[in-house]
């Protein structure tokens, strides 16, 4: 059974930093994507950043420059570093990995930036 677990929110200051790990398991195939969307209250789900198993990563506009995807392939482990947040990153984030079937996704983590 494929499992997706995240962590890593939590309540953080503006201009602080905050790390989001997920972490997949149990899927005979490869994960070829692995990333996160967030949705903040009132809001639609978006995608934050994501990261092919080759490395190639994107970014929605609001974070590039502050958040940093990488991955760690022998672990299936992704990793969203979030630098300089702001009170318009909170949001829930979730995870998901991709596969060639389909994706499968974390249980979602809150992160709050607030003074």
């Amino acid at each position: 059974q494929v499992q997706v677990v995240e962590s890593g929110g939590g309540l953080v200051q503006p201009g602080g930093s905050l790390r989001l790990s997920c972490a997949a398991s149990g899927s005979i195939f490869r994960f070829v994507t692995m990333g996160w969307y967030r949705q903040a209250p009132g809001k639609q789900r978006e995608l934050v950043a994501d990261i092919t198993s080759s490395g190639n990563t994107r970014y929605v506009d609001s974070v590039k420059g502050r958040f940093t995807i990488s991955r760690d392939n022998a672990k299936n482990t992704a990793y969203l570093q979030m630098n300089s947040l702001k009170p318009e990153d909170t949001a829930v984030y979730y995870c998901y990995a991709r596969v060639p079937v389909g994706e499968y996704w974390g249980q979602g983590t809150q992160v709050t930036v607030s003074s």
